[in-house]
């Protein structure tokens, strides 16, 4: 018997939880507000689907400007890819024969694909897998401080930039970076002395794609970058409010929850575990913000308890049976543990969408 998911128009008490709760008109406005900064200052959008995961919240992004489409793992494009987009950038080392040969597949139905390398057995495999009847569009990842993957200096980078071009099944499509945040100076600089290199070798670089939520309103600053991507400000999170990126009226996503238990005065029990929220604290001490309930902290997660210490609020506290919204502190992860989300405008459900690329992470 499946579960009777809330129609359009039930009012989000009757909504059952956990379940990620999304605003529309705070989305709508995120997306706006992103696509709006990147037009005003001449700058291609690349939105990062990894944060929600639906299609039609990519075609929004796409309606609003937006030139395509970031995605983190092969079966995430193969999703997308599915769902009709063509303009789809991996942002992940592709490596082994299985994964090359469904990237071979995916290349040959889609126009838009591009891959990156940050390695030369990367750039190896592409060239064995791929020929000139359907090249392979690839960039170069560079590390500009975010201290992840990428090569880690402008010759490398031009280094790896001449491999890919020499090869026949391979097109250098340019540079990509995802930077610690206030990144900018250094990433322009280690773009402006690559281009410099590929350009004495007479080597085109079209497309140099910077990324990170986490410094969104500070892209223009990256002048040698034509395209910036990011995920998480479509739908913003506890990290992003800290970080100053956004408002709380910029907070789309919350994750609705029921106090089951209340055992003690200074302690709620809610029903939204490790299984709904992410145990990401991103420097964070506890799991999450209950903006109705200032002072409240998720001090832990069970995998379906979370454990609330009321013992510093001062309002009035939830009794059992009682709703709450919790902002989580990453909402990217949040859309991975879900198989529907529920989307509502104040407070009343317009829609039920399943998760179009949950678990899509190989």
């Amino acid at each position: 018997m499946s579960f009777p998911w809330p129609d359009p128009g039930t009012p989000l008490a009757e909504v059952p939880t956990p379940m990620p709760v999304l605003d529309e008109d705070r989305l709508a406005a995120n997306i706006a507000r992103a696509q709006d900064y990147m037009a005003q200052h001449g700058l291609n959008f690349r939105p990062h689907i990894k944060t929600h995961k639906l299609a039609s919240v990519a075609r929004q992004q796409l309606a609003a400007g937006a030139i395509g489409l970031n995605c983190q793992k092969l079966t995430e494009a193969e999703a997308f890819a599915e769902a009709g987009f063509d303009d789809i950038l991996i942002t992940y080392n592709i490596l082994g024969p299985a994964r090359l040969a469904r990237l071979k597949a995916l290349n040959g139905r889609i126009g838009g694909l591009k891959v990156c390398a940050d390695s030369a057995g990367t750039v190896a495999g592409y060239a064995d897998a791929f020929d000139t009847e359907r090249p392979l569009s690839v960039l170069v990842e560079c590390d500009t401080g975010g201290g992840r993957c990428g090569v880690q200096n402008p010759q490398q980078a031009a280094e790896l930039a001449r491999m890919i071009a020499s090869r026949p099944g391979l097109h250098f499509a340019g540079l990509l970076t995802y930077p610690a945040p206030g990144g900018a100076v250094a990433v322009q600089a280690f773009l402006t002395e690559t281009m410099a290199l590929l350009a004495a070798d007479g080597i085109d670089c079209p497309i140099r794609s910077n990324g990170g939520s986490p410094d969104l309103w500070n892209a223009h600053l990256v002048t040698a970058a034509t395209e910036h991507r990011a995920g998480t400000y479509v739908y913003n999170d506890r990290a992003m409010l800290r970080a100053g990126e956004c408002g709380s009226e910029n907070l789309a996503m919350q994750v609705l929850a029921t106090v089951v238990s209340r055992p003690t005065p200074g302690r709620a029990v809610l029903d939204a575990g490790s299984k709904a929220l992410t145990s990401d604290l991103l420097g964070f001490t506890d799991h999450g913000l209950i903006e109705s309930l200032p002072g409240a902290r998720i001090r832990s997660l069970s995998e379906e308890h979370a454990v609330v210490d009321l013992s510093d609020c001062n309002g009035p506290l939830p009794a059992v049976g009682a709703q709450v919204g919790i902002v989580p502190n990453h909402c990217c992860v949040v859309s991975n543990l879900f198989d529907r989300v529920v989307f509502h405008r104040g407070g009343i459900v317009t829609r039920v969408e399943p998760l179009l690329a949950r678990g899509t992470v190989w």
